[in-house]
């Protein structure tokens, strides 16, 4: 007897919930190590904390396209870097304004919109496959090289490694650390399944793809830790934190998240995924750049009217997927 509407939704209630809380423990006991080995608060943040946020997506995504459901994999990759510009950015900068003045940062942003461009021409075929995955999967590797020369020779304070510093765990143990890494893996694993068993059967039994059930429910309950992140970030005024960690994420979306698909179920892309999703993603990129990048030496911004704009467009789009599968 397949499983009925109630258990798909209790499934993704329990597996968005234990996510949350894996991620936050696994984010945790991961800096903690890392600080404990004298690792800089820069790499720390930009690469531990960024795939300890991502963590969900990448095994979310993993084990949809290992259990034959590419489509959920793509959606969930494409859906969650729309998600953090749209949803969290634009809800961390209704609760308080962001400014952003680190110069790491400012390196970042461009370097996020030319990933997007090299990826392009790999789906413009029209399917993802292990080639495609390979080469996502070293764009991913050459973007971690690439991290830790630039944290290496970062020479001056820079504010967003302050930031970072602020925020680290500490008087513990590495055998504390290293027991809520463990642990927080260990649930992120099982919670990442049980979503991924509600999703498959809430997509069965509303008739819809599991590209869009990745684009909405998946995206938005595997953007959850990124969400609490940004917003106690705002909240302690830590801007440079709360927009890093965005751009950081959808980094590690983008390519490794991304790569999954590729490597693991390979074949084509669901329908929509040029002509509506990754455009969607595009424009989301470039309006994080246009308000976070500043001009002239100024900083940039993000006011809460924009950061309003920009929870209304993440709204629209999800009411235009609605719109396109009950049609």
């Amino acid at each position: 007897m397949e499983p009925s509407m109630p258990a798909n939704l209790l499934a993704l209630v329990v597996g968005s919930f234990a996510l949350i809380w894996a991620a936050d423990r696994f984010v945790w006991g991961a800096s903690a190590a890392a600080r404990l080995l004298r690792v800089s608060p820069l790499v720390i943040g930009m690469l531990v904390v960024g795939f300890g946020t991502s963590a969900p997506e990448l095994l979310v995504s993993g084990m949809a396209a290992w259990s034959g459901n590419p489509g959920l994999s793509v959606g969930n990759a494409l859906g969650s870097n729309i998600a953090n510009v749209g949803l969290i950015l634009g809800a961390a900068a209704v609760v308080r304004p962001l400014a952003v003045q680190s110069g790491v940062l400012r390196r970042e942003l461009p370097v996020l919109l030319l990933s997007e461009l090299l990826v392009l021409p790999l789906l413009l075929d029209g399917s993802l496959g292990r080639v495609d995955g390979l080469l996502l999967a070293g764009g991913f590797v050459l973007f971690v090289l690439w991290t830790l020369r630039m944290a290496r020779r970062t020479l001056q304070p820079d504010v967003l490694a302050s930031e970072y510093e602020a925020g680290l765990p500490r008087d513990t143990s590495l055998r504390a650390a290293s027991l809520w890494l463990g642990v927080g893996l260990l649930v992120l694993l099982a919670s990442s399944r049980l979503l991924v068993w509600g999703a498959v059967g809430l997509a069965q039994w509303l008739g819809v793809s599991d590209l869009v059930i990745g684009l909405t429910v998946v995206a938005v309950g595997t953007s959850l830790p990124e969400l609490a992140t940004a917003i106690v970030a705002a909240v302690r005024d830590e801007h440079d934190v709360a927009i890093g960690n965005i751009v950081g994420s959808n980094m590690f979306n983008l390519l490794a998240v991304l790569s999954l698909p590729g490597l693991l179920g390979p074949g084509p892309l669901p329908h929509g995924v040029l002509s509506r999703d990754f455009p969607v993603m595009a424009i989301f990129s470039v309006i994080l750049f246009a308000i976070a990048w500043g001009w002239r030496g100024h900083p940039g911004r993000v006011e809460r009217i924009e950061g309003a704009t920009l929870l209304l467009a993440f709204f629209t789009y999800q009411a235009w997927l609605y719109l396109e599968a009950s049609a």
